[in-house]
C-alpha cells in the first residue's frame, strides 16, 4: 500500500507518521486489495482535520474526520474507513456469489 501524508499548517512528524501507519493497517488486514492512501491533515484556529481518500480495487472511498485533538481525529477516521472498506467488501462478495449462482444455474 501507498501511503503519502501531507500537513497543512502541521509538521508530519515521525511519531505522527507511525502512528498513522500503525492504525491504517487494521484497513489493510481486512481488505489486502488497498493501492494507496492519501492522508491530508490541517489545522484551522483549535480545530484538527484529517481527510483520508483510499484508493481500493474497483472503487475509491473517502473519510474526513474534526477534532480538537488530532490523535483522536486519526481513530475516528480510521473508524469509518474500516466501516466503509467492509461495507464494500461484504457488497463485492455478494455480488460475486449472485454471479456464481446464476452461472451454475444456467449450466
Amino acid at each position: 500500500m501507498n501511503l503519502s501524508i501531507h500537513g497543512h499548517h502541521v509538521e508530519v512528524t515521525a511519531a505522527l507518521r507511525s502512528y498513522l501507519t500503525s492504525k491504517l493497517e487494521r484497513i489493510h488486514r481486512h481488505f489486502d486489495q488497498v493501492v494507496d492512501a492519501d492522508v491530508f491533515m490541517s489545522v484551522d484556529k483549535l480545530e484538527q482535520k484529517i481527510e483520508v481518500n483510499l484508493h481500493v480495487k474497483g472503487k475509491e472511498l473517502f473519510a474526513e474526520c474534526k477534532n480538537a485533538d488530532l490523535y483522536a481525529a486519526i481513530d475516528l477516521v480510521v473508524d469509518k474507513l474500516d466501516r466503509q472498506v467492509l461495507k464494500y467488501k461484504e457488497q463485492r462478495h455478494a455480488h460475486q456469489a449472485i454471479s456464481l449462482g446464476r452461472q451454475s444455474a444456467m449450466q
